[in-house]
């Protein structure tokens, strides 16, 4: 088993949450429904920490994933969701072990 994991953390601006979520939210699910290598997308928001968002995606390969970035829905996001970012940190890996079946 061999997937490229990218794991994004958000820092926003205080009181930018409500704002940015619509835009989070709709390119993950045009990620998901729309471009046949992503295979998890999700979007969680750390409890009390309301300036926070991080994503957990999950594409079939480093290609995939640039195709990702290439995508409308994520330049649409990128650009519309550029003015709520204080700071965005991006992990990479490759996912080893998948604990469900």
């Amino acid at each position: 088993m061999s997937a490229y994991v990218v794991t994004v953390e958000f820092l926003l601006k205080p009181g930018m949450r409500a704002a940015f979520r619509p835009l989070i939210d709709a390119n993950a699910r045009a990620s998901a429904r729309e471009e046949a290598g992503c295979q998890r997308f999700d979007v969680v928001e750390p409890k009390d920490q309301p300036d926070r968002i991080f994503l957990y995606e999950i594409y079939a390969d480093r290609a995939a994933f640039e195709i990702h970035l290439q995508s409308e829905h994520y330049l649409r996001f990128d650009r519309e969701s550029a003015g709520l970012v204080a700071g965005k940190s991006v992990t990479t890996g490759e996912l080893v072990c998948q604990g469900s079946a």
